[in-house]
Formats: structure tokens, C-alpha cells, sequence
């Protein structure tokens, strides 16, 4: 009896607030590669967004005179392109009001055409392909800096300040790897490096001997990879099999993580890693060394690279929301396009395309298999 009363009563308040709950409730999407070879980094980039939301709704948030409640709702790309644009269209039937993703620059791109056509703006911590913001979409925006940055970056520390001749090139033929690797050709090529090899491989192979021997005949003094650690990581192993152990070895912030250690997993040519990655890093960034603090509080052993701009790009989403007073898509993406926030990582503000002002990079090495400024 008492229990039906309870029901009875639960069921009428539901009828009198429901909608006014239903209105209350804000939905962020995130898309990220959550199963696969590159689920840390999802991980990772999830753990960024649910902290945001938590510490968000801790601090109340109120849009248009009314408080409101953040909700993620997560969605897994696999790292797969079709599957990126399937999450983006089952984000855009859920109405969400916004979304933190992708990854990865082949699944965001396609994505971010599903975003545009169904009005909804998307902000990428990760994704870091050129091509993302030419089709000038005011639904894209990117807090970090992009491939141009990341493989010239690279390509003039090679050339400049190690006075390296002869490099090899590997890619794993997505938009990413293909993207950092061409930069990172063409400045090394023009700073007067001779490209004495090219070799491509795939963002699933753990086998790259019969590569690396062939590079390895070309006598190079380097090798740029574009692509990720899971490959990164098997491929260091081989090259100390094969006594390459004295070749450089390049990267974007695709290998520039703390799982490549694991993966390479006792290698010395681990300490010849040079890899770059958008943005400060932690110690440098505003907020990076307390914000790092208590993300391992929270997550612990789950940091890779990508979660301080996959919390920052939240705030970005509701800031905006903020100051238009809208959720609407619509209403705020003019407010978006105008931000001016200061996050843990930067001070963060858009060019007309959506990439970042004044972006920075920085370039890392390991040192006793730690991830370490240079």
C-alpha cells in the first residue's frame, strides 16, 4: 500500500514537471574511438569531457534565467570513418545541443559534414588534419593546433637543430598520417634533407620489418612516422631488432603519448622519439599542473594527451551557450564563433574558419621512458 502510494505520488509529480525536467536537461555529445588499438586515447578523451560536465554542474549553470543540467552522451567511432559518421548522425537525431570530437582527423572530417547539415557545431581537442576547416563550415572549430604546425615544427627541429640529411618517411594512409607526414616532407625537403625512402603501412599492422629493412638499406640518419602508437610503439621494437638504434624517430602528437613507452615496451630507440603536439604542455599550460592533478585523482593511469582540450572544448560549447542564452545551436553558434575563453590549456579564440588563434606546439622526447618537454 505504501509503496503504491509512493508510485501514485511519483507518477503525478512526474506529470506536473516532466517537461519542465526534460527542458532542464542539456545534452553534449562525444564521439571517440571507445573499442580498437586506439581506445586509450578515447578513453582519455572522454574522462575530458565528463570531468568538465561534473565540475560544471558543481558550479550551477544557468542559460537563458534557467538552471540547467549537463549530460554526456558518449559515442563509439571505432576509429572508423563510417562508423564516425553513423555516431554523428545518431548524435544529430538526439538533438544534441553540441558536440566534443573526434579523434581522428579521417573519422572528424567526414563527421563534420553530418554536423554541419544538421546545424550542430562540433569542436575537436584532437583531430588535427588541415583540411577539417577549408570547407568553412560554422558548425567546425579546433582548440589545437593543426598538421601545417605540427610536422614544420618538427621537420625544422630535424633539420635545423640536429642537422639530419637523410630521412625515411612512413605513413598509415589515414587523413592524419598522410597530412603530418606530407608536411613534415615538404619543409625537411626544403630546409635541403634528402627523403631517401618512402613506405606506407596501415593503422592496423603490427609487422613492419620488411619496411623498415628496406629503409634501413638507404642508410637514413631519421624516420618520420605519421600515424599512431599502436604502431609506433611495435615499430620501435623492430627497429632495435634490425640495429637502428641510432636513427631518429619522428612523430606527430599521434605517437606522443605516455602508452608508447608500454607499447615499445623496453626498446632503447624509445629515447630517440621526437614528437610534437599541439598546445603548451601541462606545466606550461594555464591551468595544466592542477588540472593534471586532479584528473589523476579521477582517472588514474588514464592520461594520454587529448582530455585537457576535450574539457576545455566543453566549456567552450556552454560559454557560448551562456552568453546567447540559448542551447539552440542556431542562437549560439554566432556567440561560438566569438569566443574568448581562458582554459586550462590557452586562452582560446577562433579565426573566421574555426581553427585556433595562435596556436602553440611542443615538441617532446622520452627520457627513462617519460614523456618530456624539449
Amino acid at each position: 500500500m505504501q509503496f503504491k502510494l509512493r508510485l501514485t505520488v511519483a507518477v503525478a509529480l512526474g506529470a506536473a514537471c516532466g517537461l519542465a525536467a526534460a527542458q532542464d536537461v542539456v545534452k553534449i555529445g562525444h564521439v571517440a574511438p571507445l573499442s580498437g588499438a586506439q581506445a586509450h586515447y578515447g578513453k582519455d578523451n572522454e574522462n575530458g569531457v565528463r570531468m568538465a560536465i561534473e565540475d560544471l554542474n558543481a558550479q550551477g549553470v544557468t542559460i537563458g534565467g534557467k538552471k540547467v543540467t549537463l549530460q554526456i552522451q558518449a559515442e563509439d567511432d571505432a576509429a572508423d570513418p563510417k562508423q564516425g559518421t553513423a555516431a554523428a548522425q545518431k548524435l544529430c537525431d538526439a538533438k544534441v545541443a553540441g558536440v566534443v570530437g573526434h579523434l581522428n582527423s579521417g573519422t572528424t572530417i567526414p563527421a563534420s559534414k553530418v554536423y554541419n547539415d544538421c546545424g550542430i557545431p562540433h569542436v575537436t581537442g584532437a583531430a588535427t588534419n588541415p583540411g577539417l576547416t577549408k570547407p568553412g563550415y560554422n558548425t567546425t572549430y579546433r582548440i589545437i593546433a593543426n598538421d601545417n604546425a605540427l610536422g614544420a615544427a618538427l621537420a625544422l627541429y630535424a633539420a635545423d637543430k640536429l642537422k639530419l640529411k637523410r630521412i625515411a618517411i612512413i605513413d598509415d594512409r589515414t587523413a592524419y598520417g598522410q597530412g603530418v607526414a606530407e608536411v613534415f616532407k615538404k619543409t625537411a625537403a626544403a630546409k635541403g634533407a634528402t627523403i631517401v625512402d618512402e613506405q606506407f603501412t596501415n593503422d592496423k599492422a603490427t609487422d613492419f620489418m620488411s619496411i623498415l629493412t628496406a629503409i634501413k638499406s638507404k642508410n637514413p640518419d631519421a624516420i618520420f612516422y605519421g600515424g599512431m602508437d599502436p604502431q609506433a610503439g611495435p615499430m620501435l621494437r623492430q627497429m632495435e631488432q634490425l640495429g637502428m638504434d641510432k636513427v631518429k624517430y619522428f612523430g606527430g602528437d599521434g605517437i606522443c603519448t605516455s602508452e608508447i613507452a608500454k607499447l615499445a615496451a623496453g626498446a632503447k630507440t624509445l629515447a630517440n622519439v621526437v614528437c610534437a603536439e599541439g598546445g603548451a604542455s601541462l606545466d606550461k599550460m594555464p591551468g595544466g599542473k592542477a588540472w593534471k592533478e586532479k584528473y589523476d585523482k579521477k582517472y588514474p593511469n588514464q592520461f594520454q594527451v587529448y582530455s585537457p582540450y576535450t574539457y576545455d572544448a566543453t566549456f567552450v560549447l556552454v560559454d557560448a551557450m551562456k552568453r546567447a542564452n540559448s542551447t539552440d545551436p542556431k542562437k549560439y553558434i554566432p556567440f561560438l564563433q566569438k569566443t574568448n575563453f581562458k582554459g586550462v590549456t590557452a586562452n582560446i579564440a577562433f579565426e573566421p574558419n574555426g581553427e585556433m588563434k595562435n596556436a602553440a606546439t611542443t615538441l617532446y622526447t622520452y627520457k627513462d621512458g617519460k614523456k618530456t618537454p624539449l
